[in-house]
């Protein structure tokens, strides 16, 4: 299965590296992506190496040149910032069929082109859609990086934490998904306000024992960024569902986990995201053992005295 990005095809090959290149490769995931459009007499000297040995690093990710490896860097940039509207205009998305040839099809790095199936009968467009989905939710959970995983369902399960959930534009709705479940089985959970000087209160009052658990997607929200940071100086713990791409939150993450959004519209897909929050909630849910079938058991006899059920 193909890499989706760069940084998971270094992280990958990291074994097969030499010492000396490594270094490089270190120096490059650390500043992702941005280190890797340095020059190589630049990356030669922040990783304390030869520039030879950076030219041999591109060269045994399967790149002949330099220039190459930064091409490659360059396009996923470009699939990083893309917009709905953008990939509507670039795959062809409402163009009549003689001027789209019915051509192309959805690759793996969430770009999307129109195909002869996408164009047909409803069926077909089942049929695609299930292709579309079936793949991304099977390669975003054999990439998810198991020892990542298990740290996030640690620091969720941990009942001395407080838990803070923050989502985006599309993705509060993940966040609230996520949230409502861990109020079912631990306490000390809640959502960051949306106000600003509840917001603010809420922040500024972060500690040690905080998680704040971040959903943020390509056309990154800077606040994000800004909040992942203030969790980091203020000692707690930040847990990031993000794309393939990586937030610029990540840097300041505890944890990341990534999720693939290929889909057969303009639209990020939020399928496989979906996938890895209901896995995340199981092993919660394991983690916890019989504290949470209690706790569940409570929420419920509340509810119906309440008149809620």
């Amino acid at each position: 299965m193909a890499s989706a990005t760069l940084a998971d095809d270094i992280r990958q090959k990291l074994g097969t590296l030499s010492p000396a290149e490594r270094k490089v490769a270190r120096v490059i995931l650390a500043g992702y992506p941005a280190a890797g459009f340095e020059t190589v007499a630049v990356l030669a000297e922040r990783a304390a190496v030869s520039a030879p040995t950076v030219i041999r690093f591109v060269n045994r990710l399967g790149y002949q040149g330099f220039p190459d490896f930064q091409a490659v860097l360059r396009e996923e940039l470009d699939a990083r910032n893309a917009s709905p509207l953008s990939l509507y205009e670039s795959a062809g998305f409402g163009r009549s069929e003689a001027d789209e040839g019915r051509n192309g099809g959805t690759p793996d790095d969430g770009t999307r082109r129109r195909t002869q199936e996408d164009a047909g009968p409803d069926s077909a467009l089942l049929r695609r859609g299930s292709q579309v989905f079936t793949g991304a939710v099977t390669a975003t959970l054999a990439e998810l990086p198991p020892h990542d995983f298990e740290h996030a369902v640690r620091l969720l399960s941990d009942r001395k934490r407080r838990i803070t959930l923050a989502g985006g534009r599309f993705t509060h709705l993940l966040a609230q998904y996520l949230g409502l479940h861990l109020m079912q089985l631990r306490d000390d959970v809640r959502f960051l306000p949306d106000r600003d000087v509840e917001r603010t209160a809420v922040l500024a009052a972060l500690t040690r024992r905080d998680v704040l658990v971040v959903f943020d997607y390509r056309r990154y929200e800077s606040d994000k960024t800004t909040m992942a940071a203030l969790v980091q100086e203020q000692g707690g713990k930040v847990v990031l569902f993000t794309d393939t791409w990586l937030s610029p939150a990540a840097p300041h993450a505890e944890v990341v986990l990534p999720s693939r959004v290929t889909a057969p519209s303009p639209y990020d897909s939020l399928v496989p995201t979906l996938a890895v929050l209901e896995t995340v909630v199981a092993g919660v849910i394991k983690a916890l053992g019989d504290e949470a079938r209690k706790r569940m058991q409570h929420g419920e006899d509340v509810a119906r005295r309440a008149g809620l059920y």
